[in-house]
């Protein structure tokens, strides 16, 4: 028994997986400077293109290997790990701000159509993205934390 994909011709799956990996990668690129999770897409982008591509492949080996590395160094003191919650919570807040769209206070001096510019659409993808590094924080948290050490409650020291 085949696959419903088996119907659609090969030249056209790799078409599509083309498409779109190198969509999601420009649309990371893209929200590295405008809201929302553009190392995510753009890593997003290189998964669905490793599908066909060897290099794609190994450039995420590469980039794998050093996520892991800078997970495991952030989750290692609790400074760090606090701050990387302080700041996940406040691209929250600044997207549930955004999305409120407050009126224009009077210190802000640079013309009301650079109040808050984009709208909801810009503070959903800061919320989104506030989100998912206060989940992959955790991830981190549970995954490379290393386990406190036990020590004897109330008994003396060897």
């Amino acid at each position: 028994m085949g696959r419903r994909i088996d119907v659609i011709p090969l030249w056209l799956r790799r078409t599509g997986v083309e498409v779109l990996g190198w969509a999601l990668i420009l649309i990371g690129v893209a929200m590295l400077v405008l809201p929302g999770p553009g190392l995510l897409a753009i890593v997003s982008g290189l998964v669905v293109l490793s599908l066909h591509n060897v290099w794609a492949k190994n450039l995420l080996a590469r980039v794998k290997t050093r996520a892991i590395r800078i997970a495991m160094a952030e989750v290692q003191t609790w400074p760090r790990i606090l701050a990387g919650v302080m700041g996940g919570l406040m691209v929250v807040v600044a997207g549930v701000v955004w999305t409120v769209q407050p009126s224009m206070p009077d210190w802000w001096m640079f013309g009301e159509q650079w109040w808050l510019p984009g709208g909801w659409g810009v503070g959903l993808a800061l919320i989104s993205s506030g989100l998912i590094a206060l989940l992959i924080l955790f991830y981190c948290f549970r995954r490379f934390r290393p386990p406190r050490s036990s020590s004897p409650r109330g008994g003396s020291k060897p």
